[in-house]
């Protein structure tokens, strides 16, 4: 009767020789001696680094890297001014003000994520994402739709006080309602004046 893991070891070997990798060694330490052989020989073929299943240790494919597969290329400064003009006049927003929100949140870059999930140009949270019709955050085009629609919600909320829809923008309403003002927390504090700043920078180069 053939012997497979004999079959195994041999094609292992092979791999090893035309690639120029270390050929398999013993059992991973992990194992415990007297390991049933097929579950040391399949320990051995899914170990990170296995040249044989073209996986690299601690490479983005590695589960929990936490680093995406694919990464969207970056999106053209060109085609972020056209989309702020465009959802600027839909939702009746100040295009210098979308673009200062874009500019503090994620410094224009569509695959950003913080800390807390939120994502894209204009870091949507996925539950913020979702109440506005936001199917994929990361795509620039729903994600400005998405922030230029909330920011209009929340000028509309806040009497078109610029500075307390700015400060909803980051605290949330709540916050801002609870205080009446911009909320007591420093990066809140230190994110609308920022926020306040770009929008006077890009204001002026209209």
């Amino acid at each position: 009767m053939m012997d497979v893991f004999a079959e195994i070891a041999a094609v292992q070997n092979r791999i090893a020789e035309i690639t120029g990798a270390p050929a398999p060694g013993s059992a991973p330490p992990e194992l415990a001696a007297g390991a049933p052989r097929f579950a040391t020989a399949l320990a051995a073929a899914l170990r990170p680094g296995n040249s044989a299943l073209g996986l690299q240790a601690g490479g983005a494919d590695a589960p929990g890297s936490g680093v995406p597969a694919t990464v969207s290329a970056p999106v053209p400064p060109a085609q972020i001014d056209a989309l702020v003009e465009q959802n600027a006049a839909t939702w009746q927003v100040d295009p210098a003000l979308i673009k200062a929100v874009i500019a503090n949140e994620s410094g224009f870059n569509a695959n950003a994520t913080s800390k807390v999930g939120a994502q894209g140009l204009m870091q949507l949270m996925p539950e913020t994402a979702a109440s506005l019709g936001v199917r994929d955050a990361y795509d620039p085009a729903q994600n400005v739709a998405g922030g230029a629609r909330y920011l209009r919600g929340l000028l509309d909320r806040f009497g078109g006080d610029k500075r307390l829809a700015i400060a909803a923008y980051n605290a949330g309403p709540g916050a801002v309602e609870k205080y009446r003002d911009v909320p007591p927390y420093a990066e809140t504090r230190n994110y609308v004046q920022n926020v306040l700043a770009s929008f006077d920078k890009y204001s002026s180069a209209r």
